[in-house]
């Protein structure tokens, strides 16, 4: 492994210190990319550390590719506890001032997409799936899916239609969310309810997660027991209901950019009284 001459501050040089660069808030993110001794990366370590203390970083952030496990346990040693994984790192992270620890945790959330898709005849697009609770018991519901990293609540939308049942749709608005907690590996869930407008008719389900799918009448579905008896499924009815009753408006993206982050975004908001227009699905 190289070993930096430097820790960026100022332009100033340290011979025998691990490579970091400072980040947004105070500290040093290292990023360790070859072999070494563990020996020798702690002599490193705790040098760097010294520096660091002098020059009055906060949290200092250690990066370790999935191939240098055997540093895990020495830097743990030093103080560092495990921030997040992910499938080619794990960052481990240690707080250095006598003062109150503030850094952040990992992500707490994770964002899934239901999809309202209902054609002109009334019928609402509905699967059954292989797995999961509702494995074998009959019921139709909307497509689901969750958020990939990186990508927007509208594209996923569209994405999940399309792999779950061949369907091409495009997003509409957002027409209500759900918080929930202790869900997935005991993180909490934020479950967006989409409309969506179907743009092609044939359906090809994907076999390896859906067992069924189909266009099935309005009434139909919401006629099932669970669209009785589940308060999720029953708003869910009387949301698509309303939504073709021309009752009730969502939440459409609208693009933005941001003084922190060059990469478009969209802020999802009701147009209805505003001059701009929401985009559609083809611009997102």
């Amino acid at each position: 492994m190289m070993v930096s001459n430097k820790v960026c501050e100022n332009g100033g040089e340290h011979v025998g210190l691990l490579p970091a660069t400072d980040d947004d808030h105070g500290g040093v993110i290292v990023d360790i990319e070859e072999a070494m001794d563990a020996k020798v990366f702690v002599t490193l370590l705790r040098d760097s550390i010294s520096k660091w203390r002098q020059q009055g970083k906060k949290g200092i952030w250690i990066k370790l590719p999935i191939g240098l496990v055997n540093l895990v346990e020495p830097t743990v040693k030093e103080g560092f506890r495990y921030h997040h994984a992910e499938p080619t790192y794990l960052m481990l992270v240690r707080w250095i001032p006598e003062t109150t620890d503030t850094i952040p945790a990992n992500a707490s959330h994770r964002v899934g997409i239901g999809a309202i898709v209902l054609n002109d005849k009334r019928e609402l697009l509905v699967v059954q799936e292989k797995s999961g609770k509702l494995k074998g018991m009959g019921v139709w519901k909307i497509p689901t899916g969750v958020v990939d990293e990186g990508e927007n609540i509208n594209e996923a939308a569209v994405r999940e239609v399309k792999e779950e049942t061949g369907i091409d749709a495009k997003f509409l608005e957002i027409l209500a969310f759900r918080q929930s907690h202790k869900l997935f590996f005991q993180k909490s869930d934020l479950f967006f309810i989409c409309m969506m407008h179907p743009l092609s008719s044939d359906i090809k389900k994907q076999d390896l997660e859906i067992e069924a799918a189909q266009w099935m009448p309005f009434e139909e579905y919401a006629a099932q027991p669970v669209a009785q008896d589940h308060q999720l499924y029953k708003y869910i009815a009387e949301l698509c209901l309303a939504k073709e009753q021309g009752e009730y408006t969502g939440l459409s993206p609208v693009p933005i950019t941001s003084i922190f982050h060059k990469d478009l975004s969209y802020l999802y908001l009701n147009s209805q009284h505003l001059n701009q227009s929401p985009v559609s699905s083809d611009q997102s």
